[in-house]
This record gives C-alpha cells, sequence and structure tokens, in this order.
C-alpha cells in the first residue's frame, strides 16, 4: 500500500511512522518543517483529567487509551530516534477558586479512580508557590508531560528511519480526484499518486478541502515566566484562575488564550497581560519573574469539537485531525486507531468518524 500524507505534525507523522512500520509505503508532505504549527506551540501537557473535564463521553474513553499509550509510545519513540523527548508521569493539580467549582471538581473525583480532593493546607503542602485564592484542589496523579518540540523532531527521525520519505517545504495545493476517487497530491513542485491519502494538515486541513475537512483555525497564545536565581519551580502542572502553568527546561509556560481570528498569529501585549495577571493569581509569587517568551499558535477544531478520524466520503482519502487542545495527548491512540483502521484491522470510532458530519 502507498499512502502520502499531508502534515507532519505528531498526528501526521505519528500515523506515518506506524504504517512504515507496517510495511506500507509512506511519504510525508509537509508545507514548512517537521514538527512545526500547533504541534510546536503547544504545552506538551497529557491531560487526560484537566481538559477533558467536561468533554464527550467518546473523547474522555479516547483519552484514557491514549494516556495508557503514552509511557511504552514515549520508550519506542526514543528508541527509535535516539532522541530524548521528556515524558514524565508528574501529575497536575486542579486549584478550584469557589465554592461551585471545589464542588464541581469534588464530583469528578467521586466518579474517577484515582482521583483525590485536597484541602487549601494540602495544596501549599505539595505546592507552596500555590499562595494565591483558591478553595481547595482536585489532584490528579495520573497527568504527564512531555517535550512537544522534541517529540515533533523525534517523530521525524523515528519515521524515516523505519523507511518513510519526508519532504519539507512540500506545500500540497489541490488534492485531485480521478473517478471520484482521491488519486493525485499536487504541491508547487510536483505530483504524487498514491492508493491513500491522510490529510493531517492542522488547522490548514480546511484549507485544501472545505467541506471533508471543515476545520477551523482557534488561536492560542502562550508565554514562559523565568524565576529569579535560585528560586524553584514546581514540580507539577497546576490549572487554576483561567490558565495552567508547565515547568520546562527552567522557565514556566502559561497558557492559553483562545480565539477565532483565522489564520493570524501575531502575539499581542493584551493576551500577555491577561496570562501574567492569571498567572500571578494562581501563584503570585511569580509577579517579579522575568517574561522572556510568547508565541501562538493555531489549533485545528471541527464543527462539533471532536477529532476527525478516518475516511471521508471520497474514496482513498482520509483524515486524522480535529484534535483541538488535545492533538498531543491524543498522539499515540490516533497513530494507533488511523494506521489500523487503514490496514483493515479496525474500524473507525463513530463519535469521530469524518463522515458524521455530512449526515
Amino acid at each position: 500500500m502507498k499512502v502520502v500524507i499531508i502534515g507532519a505534525g505528531v498526528a501526521g507523522l505519528g500515523v506515518g511512522w506506524r504504517l512504515a512500520q507496517a510495511g506500507a509505503e509512506v511519504i510525508v508532505l509537509e508545507r514548512s518543517q517537521p514538527g512545526g504549527g500547533a504541534s510546536w506551540a503547544a504545552a506538551g501537557m497529557i491531560a487526560v483529567t484537566a481538559e477533558l473535564l467536561d468533554a464527550h463521553a467518546a473523547e474522555i474513553e479516547f483519552a484514557r487509551q491514549s494516556n495508557a499509550l503514552w509511557p511504552e509510545f514515549a520508550e519506542e519513540v526514543e528508541a527509535a530516534s535516539d532522541r530524548v523527548v521528556g515524558f514524565a508521569r508528574k501529575g497536575a493539580l486542579i486549584v478550584a477558586t469557589d465554592a461551585a467549582e471545589l464542588a464541581r471538581l469534588s464530583r469528578k473525583a467521586v466518579t474517577e479512580p484515582g482521583l483525590s480532593m485536597l484541602d487549601p493546607g494540602q495544596v501549599r503542602a505539595l505546592t507552596p508557590l500555590v499562595t494565591g485564592p483558591q478553595a481547595g484542589a482536585l489532584w490528579s496523579p495520573r497527568e504527564a508531560v512531555v517535550d512537544n518540540r522534541a517529540l515533533g523532531m523525534a517523530l521525524a527521525y523515528a519515521f524515516q528511519r523505519a523507511g518513510g520519505r519526508l519532504l519539507t517545504n512540500e506545500a500540497v495545493v489541490r488534492i485531485e480526484r480521478r473517478n471520484g476517487r482521491a488519486a493525485i497530491a499536487h504541491t508547487p513542485f510536483g505530483l504524487y499518486h498514491a492508493d491513500v491519502f491522510v490529510l493531517a494538515a492542522g488547522a490548514w486541513s480546511g484549507q485544501l478541502e472545505t467541506e471533508l475537512a471543515p476545520i477551523t483555525p482557534v488561536k492560542g497564545e502562550m508565554i514562559a515566566l523565568e524565576p529569579p536565581p535560585g528560586v524553584a519551580l514546581p514540580d507539577q502542572v497546576i490549572w487554576g484562575h483561567g490558565v495552567y502553568v508547565v515547568p520546562r527546561d527552567g522557565r514556566l509556560f502559561v497558557g492559553a488564550t483562545a480565539e477565532m481570528v483565522g489564520f493570524d498569529t501575531a502575539i499581542t501585549e493584551e493576551a500577555a497581560r491577561t496570562l501574567r495577571a492569571g498567572a500571578e493569581n494562581l501563584l503570585p509569587a511569580v509577579g517579579d519573574w522575568a517574561l522572556v517568551d510568547q508565541w501562538a499558535g493555531l489549533r485545528p477544531r471541527a464543527p462539533d469539537g471532536l477529532p476527525l478520524l478516518g475516511p471521508t466520503t471520497v474514496d482513498g482519502l482520509w483524515l486524522a485531525g480535529g484534535q483541538f487542545r488535545n492533538g498531543i495527548l491524543f498522539a499515540p491512540a490516533i497513530a494507533q486507531s488511523v494506521t489500523a483502521q487503514l490496514m483493515g484491522k479496525a474500524a473507525p470510532i463513530p463519535a469521530f468518524d469524518p463522515r458524521r458530519l455530512k449526515a
């Protein structure tokens, strides 16, 4: 089987790597550089609890499956690429700022094994930096982090070492149909024939296939704060006051905004102020930490907010997209699910079947 994958983010590279391991002939066409886009701009959280407190049941189950896959997936990527991806299960603290939020988190703790509630004193004992207003917190020890920027490059190496072909700066501008079937991917530099095409171009997927991949970009900005010398970062991811904070390489990543502004990725002072204010409410001590970086990315969102994983109504054209805020969390499960579908070993997950949007 010959497969052309459009997009070299963690979804496209993950699927390509698994297909190459299974013996398929795979080419990945990337408009820029591997591991860019939302894969690069993310915070690297494997947020199986925090991101999915009120999610669709199918998405929660998929997240659990992917979370379980992550340790072995990370080990395998590192072994195949000879690169470190920084996977670590550090846990996450989800701070409640009032009684209503505390009650909501408490209900989650009752229904989810492994979660526990902490009172304000226990929160400060676990994370002394949390001195802002809080009513307690939900503790999720199963949450993890990964260096998403390292992961993108590691997957690119692993994919190529498995026999895949990666072409960068090769933007697909059209997918030609012949006899009702996807047949040729057109770029400014060449034509690429395949048995199957997988569209995994993130927020840009909708530009290629507006009807079949109705994915819109959602801009998210983040900042990085650096503590004074001798001041330690928190060990875990912390959520609260409208932000999350993630320790990474001596800095504290703070995210994230969400705006529907098309493909605009300009950073703004307003976003920096909003994120910093949220971080200071959560961790007052960061008020004198230096703002050392700011960036923006585009999350790919489907109309109903659920992933698009599987065949479209056009023969030979598949989607691996619409992950929205969960591209890193879902990466191992997307690679597993889409590869199994393409190899004829699994059916699409009904809630994520791209054809649902045409029903």
